[in-house]
């Protein structure tokens, strides 16, 4: 046989280094945790951990190891039913001012994950988790666009020196009332030339008003554009949370499903998924807010609200400085004053607004106006549960414009927990519309545990049998292709656990078809051996062309199922994804083990050797 070159030993040696480094992690498992931090979010105080021992003390748990890892106290047990007592015991000791979560704790080595060696991370089916079906509120989507209507075309009546006597909403449109028919021909040229979006018709009821609403081209648009942005959004505020690889895809027309594997304290996630809290800077009106109050007459371009400290009405004008739509950053922070702030920082559309606004009115006061829709659930007598939204709508602060600014300045008015939440929520983004948790479902570690089992005991299973065909059909030279299968198991866990994909139940159904497909290259290889035999090859000669020529069908096999494995990857989603990049790794891995790794070992076995037959048959 030829001689093999020496850097492909080499090359296998490396492999196979990198391989069990890298795959080593998944072995040392996870211990069930209690993660404490501050609701506020601030740095935990010294003396949290006299307070966290003396509660374990007084429930008589001993934790295997207790500490600060990555800014929080970490509480790590060997059993899952003492995570569950010291986090019921913690809540009670610690009070409200601590987030007590219970999660999994990585036991890989620190010189392991120095080299970043990490275990691979586990779908919501194996490691447990919580799923969330969340569906985003569309008639509030419609609702603002009504609001939008009847603020945009008022201003082009008004610039267009259009008079009009009335404005108002009606359902899905908004209504603009005139004093004559020349004004009504008007008001509608110059709508439908602004505005290609709006569709405007005559009322048959009232010929003098007009009736404008979006087409529907541009309602689908909106409501499209609303659930793709609260995805993006919830996709941020999930990763404010650090769980690792969640899921946040869309459902359907108007749902979204969010998967946080390994979270197991539903309550802080909740909150912070359906939270819509924004702020919106405003023009304080100069009109009377008592007497608007209690005539309940408001006048025209102003909305009442009231003040949070002492609830105090207050006139502020329509028309939005900036919003929640113009927050590009925000950090919880503190004022000059030592007080709880959040500074802002707007995008450049938003600073141009507000440097204009404070520009021309230094002296004059503004307000920041804080919105909140919160859902209550109440129960009928037949128990079934009745979500009401209830709007919050304060003003947290006026202030005086000291001087000109734009991009970046303080919010204060806030409590520091409420301070450390909104600027979470900000930083994330706003929501575009409303959401709704409409089903909730956790998933426990030990059903997690119990279909790892279940798929370990596949994967045995399936690499048995393989191994006893390809022993029992190929003799020695199966025992090739078991060694080389071995190392490409090896090699996909490693570059799986590398990669930080998520490995689900789908995810080992492809580790255990690969593991058929795998050893066909071999079985490719070794029949046309046999083939070479039966055509009067020597042995030596009969290797070297069963690797040498068998090389192009098995790349054109393995070709046709990645084709297959893409297009899986781009039309799937969630486990039919993590199903084709399973079985896509261990395609392309295969090629060179089955390859390089065989051939090396029977040119170790069979080179130096006079053979008058192969131990094939």
């Amino acid at each position: 046989m030829k001689p093999y070159s020496t850097w492909k030993y080499f090359l296998l040696i490396a492999a196979l280094a990198f391989g069990l480094l890298y795959a080593a992690p998944n072995l040392y498992g996870d211990d069930p945790s209690v993660q404490i931090s501050l609701e506020s979010g601030d740095p935990l105080p010294a003396e949290v951990s006299g307070k966290i021992a003396a509660a374990l003390k007084d429930a008589g748990l001993t934790p295997s190891a207790s500490g600060i890892e990555n800014g929080q106290w970490v509480v790590r047990f060997s059993h899952a039913e003492d995570q569950l007592k010291a986090a019921d015991q913690l809540k009670q000791e610690l009070g409200r001012d601590y987030v007590v979560a219970l999660n999994l704790a990585s036991k890989t080595p620190e010189w392991l994950k120095a080299i970043g060696a990490k275990p691979m991370n586990l779908g919501l089916d194996l490691r447990g988790g919580v799923h969330f079906l969340l569906e985003v509120d569309i008639e509030e989507v419609r609702k603002k666009a009504v609001e939008r209507i009847l603020t945009e075309v008022p201003a082009l009546l008004r610039k267009e020196d259009i008079r009009y006597t009335g404005r108002r909403e009606n359902g899905d449109s908004a209504v603009m009332e005139f004093a004559d028919a020349e004004h009504v021909d008007q008001a509608s040229r110059a709508i439908a030339k602004a505005f290609a979006e709006y569709q405007v018709t005559p009322l048959p009821e009232a010929p003098l008003s007009l009736s404008i609403k979006l087409t529907e081209k541009e309602a689908k648009r909106i409501v499209d554009f609303a659930v793709q942005q609260n995805l993006t959004t919830l996709r941020n505020r999930v990763n404010q949370l650090g769980v690792a690889e969640p899921l946040v895809q869309r459902q359907g027309e108007n749902r979204i499903v969010v998967q946080l594997p390994g979270v197991q304290d539903t309550t802080r996630v909740k909150d912070l998924l359906g939270a819509t809290a924004t702020l919106e800077y405003r023009a304080v009106a100069d009109q009377d807010a008592y007497a608007a109050a209690s005539s309940g007459v408001v006048p025209a371009g102003t909305e009442l609200f009231y003040t949070r400290a002492d609830r105090r009405p207050v006139l502020l004008k329509r028309e939005v400085i900036a919003g929640g739509d113009n927050l590009v950053d925000a950090a919880s922070t503190v004022d000059e004053n030592g007080g709880p702030a959040v500074s802002v920082t707007l995008d450049a559309s938003g600073a141009k607004r507000m440097f204009t606004f404070t520009e021309q009115n230094v002296g004059k006061p503004m307000a920041v106006l804080f919105k909140e829709r919160q859902v209550v659930t109440s129960y009928n007598a037949k128990g079934e549960a009745i979500r009401e939204h209830r709007e919050v709508e304060e003003v947290i602060s006026i202030a005086s414009i000291r001087g000109v600014f734009g991009k970046r300045f303080q919010t204060t008015g806030l409590a520091s927990k409420e301070a450390y939440d909104l600027a979470l929520l900000l930083k994330a983004g706003a929501l575009a519309a409303p959401v709704d948790i409409v089903e909730e479902r956790t998933v426990g570690p030990s059903l997690g545990a119990d279909n790892i089992r279940k798929g370990f005991s596949a994967a045995v299973l399936g690499l048995g049998l393989v191994v006893l065909f390809m022993v029992f059909y190929y003799r020695v030279f199966g025992l090739f292709a078991v060694s080389a299968l071995l190392l490409n198991l090896l090699l996909v866990v490693a570059v799986l656990s590398l990669l930080q994909a998520t490995l689900t139940m789908p995810g080992i159904a492809g580790i255990v078809l690969h593991m058929g497909i795998a050893v066909d290259a071999n079985v490719l290889i070794y029949e046309r051996i046999r083939e070479e035999l039966r055509g009067g090859a020597k042995p030596h000669t009969a290797i070297e062309a069963g690797y040498e020529r068998a090389f192009l069908t098995i790349a054109d096999a393995n070709v046709t199922v990645l084709i297959g494995t893409v297009v899986l990857f781009a039309l799937g989603a969630g486990p039919v994804k993590g199903f084709a990049i399973t079985l896509a790794i261990g395609i392309l891995s295969s090629q060179f083990t089955a390859i390089v790794g065989s051939r090396a070992l029977a040119q170790l076995a069979f080179a130096r050797r006079q053979l008058k037959e192969v131990p094939i048959w």
